[in-house]
């Protein structure tokens, strides 16, 4: 090789580099852009001016640089090897510019066809260009080997092509190990990869997670926000249990707004063509939700005022046309109501307006009727309301902590994340947390006492009331081959203490673990009817208001009726004697008996003073 060739491969690979390290200097710049500017073929025999000498000068000049940096790339290559071998020179290459507007260029100077050692073109045309650089990934073009010229196309028909180097892979001899292929990228491009490379070495990414993995991770993060808020919800349950009848029935008006509100916003006036039309939306829609939601509660709620709060209300004169006229004046609201909803009758609306009004009537018997019942659990005894909704939480806890450590047969489809074995488990686990649970809670007076004041709470001092006949200690003789069975176990005892309670606190919990988890099946279909995952967001980890209670509301129906129908003693109450006193005799009628009353009392040596 010729002493030029030897002094290019006298410097560093990485100096020969100056594109691939994202070096590029003004005059760099300068050349390409001046190479950019092609001159036409007519052009070239004639005198050239300063302009076209001066780039004619830049382009030699930016060919030279390019021609140097391969040259020093193909004897990196070489030092690579190991070999003393010199490697051949490669077919012709394409040398190729970073800058996408330039006009590919090459020039065939006899001084850098001499460097590279190989033959010289007899000339070289002013418009001599580099071919178009051929893209590897869309950012580099690789080249292997160094560069030469190529001629114009004026002078290639009588003129020998000067040899240039092929963008193509070249073996090496056998004798000596494949050369080292060279990337040239573009600066930016370079010092992205480098700056990328500096931040993944001082701030290494985090482990990649397999799918097995991150769905671990994921179900241990929901399991953490589900019981950190479960207990949060029991925290205020309790507390609000422990201040008194009035605050529970507050919390059953409150659950029951937020699941009307969750449930009537699923349905929503569309035109004809399905599309959406706020502008032409029915205004007395939301409107008349509200009303109706009113005058139900209204209606309802009257009803346990009047029922429970007897001997109040019809012993207040101000109260006594409320109690004497409550269904007429709610009928009346109604009424009311129905005659608004007819006048906002629209065209383009009706099927819609008649499928709320629909939605609405639905939507009232399914939860404010429901926690009209299960106001009237709490308002019979705390005991009703507290151990039945424990009873469903308990089953909702087991059923997910079973499911999710053996659960492995899908149960139903509307709720694919429940399994049989979760099911049967929290079934079992009910079963004798219900049994010791409301065992403990059935000792306490302010538990099991029917409601007569409002304002009592855990701290008002003790409470009496004759309890209801289900909640007294018996004993159960136990027959002659149990009692031999259980000797060693219970000794010379014949008897087992009970109270008729706890059986039926069995037939809560069965309920509770076998029918009442459809409430939420059923919620579940409601669900997949309208697309979503949850009614609302209102609780981290588990969904809306409606999510948590669809059980409860189908619990509380059932333990008002399973109460009414097997537990409750109907007994003749002040109350009632005084509702039929006041609704059923006139004013005379009413003096007449107070007198008869009186004479009775004082024949019993009772001093009455009217």
């Amino acid at each position: 090789m010729s002493s030029r060739a030897a002094a290019f491969t006298s410097k560093t690979a990485w100096e020969a580099l100056g594109v691939e390290s994202g070096e590029e200097t003004e005059e760099d710049a300068l050349d390409e852009a001046n190479a950019s500017q092609p001159e036409s073929a007519n052009e070239s025999n004639a005198k050239l001016s300063k302009s076209a000498l001066k780039k004619q000068k830049a382009l030699a000049r930016a060919e030279k640089r390019q021609l140097e940096k391969a040259a020093r790339a193909a004897a990196r290559a070489q030092k690579a090897t190991g070999s003393d071998v010199q490697p051949p020179i490669p077919p012709p290459a394409e040398i190729s510019t970073t800058s996408q507007d330039a006009t590919p260029l090459v020039a065939a100077s006899p001084v850098i066809a001499e460097a590279l050692d190989v033959p010289e073109a007899e000339e070289v045309s002013p418009e001599t260009t580099v071919a178009p650089p051929k893209q590897a990934n869309g950012t580099a073009h690789s080249v292997n080997g160094s560069a030469a010229s190529a001629p114009s196309k004026e002078s290639s028909a009588s003129t020998p092509t000067a040899p240039t180097l092929s963008a193509r892979h070249v073996p090496a001899p056998a004798e000596s190990k494949p050369p080292v292929q060279v990337s040239f990228a573009s600066a930016a491009s370079e010092k992205e990869t480098l700056a990328r490379r500096r931040t993944d070495v001082e701030n290494p990414p985090e482990k990649q997670l397999t799918p097995e993995e991150s769905e671990q991770v994921k179900k241990r993060r929901s399991f953490l926000t589900r019981t950190l808020w479960t207990f949060i919800m029991i925290g205020g349950f309790i507390t609000l249990l422990l201040m008194g009848h009035g605050y529970m029935v507050l919390l059953v008006m409150l659950c029951q707004t937020l699941v009307y509100r969750e449930v009537t916003a699923l349905f929503s006036l569309k035109r004809k063509d399905g599309q959406s039309n706020i502008s032409g939306r029915d205004p007395w829609s939301k409107t008349l939700n509200w009303y109706f939601f009113a005058v139900t509660n209204y209606f309802l709620y009257g009803e346990s005022i009047i029922y429970y709060f007897k001997h109040v209300v019809f012993s207040n004169a101000q109260l006594t046309p409320f109690a004497t006229n409550h269904r007429f004046v709610s009928f009346t609201l109604y009424l009311i109501g129905f005659v608004g909803f007819v006048m906002s009758l629209k065209r383009g609306y009706l099927k819609q307006q008649f499928g709320m009004f629909c939605w609405v009537h639905m939507t009232l018997l399914l939860i404010v009727v429901s926690s009209h019942f299960i106001v009237n659990n709490i308002l019979e005894g705390l005991i009703w309301f507290w151990v039945p909704a424990s009873l469903v939480i308990c089953n909702d806890v087991f059923a997910y902590v079973w499911g999710i450590t053996v659960g492995r047969t899908p149960l139903i489809k509307l709720s694919p994340k429940k399994t049989v074995e979760g099911f049967i488990g929290a079934f079992f686990s009910t079963l004798v947390f219900g049994l010791l649970w409301g065992t403990y809670f059935m000792r306490f007076y302010y538990m099991i006492c029917p409601v007569e004041d409002l304002g009592v709470s855990a701290w008002s001092g003790e409470l009496h009331c004759t309890p209801n006949p289900v909640f007294v200690w018996r004993d159960w003789e136990m027959p002659l081959p149990l009692r031999v069975f259980l000797a060693p176990v219970l000794g010379n005892r014949t008897t087992i203490p009970y109270a008729p309670y706890q059986f039926h606190l069995l037939v809560l919990a069965c309920f509770a673990s076998l029918v009442a988890p459809f409430g939420g099946f059923f919620a579940s279909g409601f669900k997949r009817a309208f697309d979503i995952k949850d009614f609302g967001h209102s609780i981290p980890g588990h969904g809306g208001m409606t999510d948590r209670m669809d059980c409860q509301f189908l619990m509380g129906v059932f333990t008002y009726v399973y109460y009414s129908s097997l537990i409750r003693e109907n007994h003749v109450t002040v109350g009632s004697v005084l509702q039929t006193i006041v609704s059923s005799l006139t004013v005379t009628e009413q003096l007449e008996l107070m007198a008869d009353l009186k004479r009775y009392l004082e024949g019993q040596g009772v001093q009455v003073k009217l």
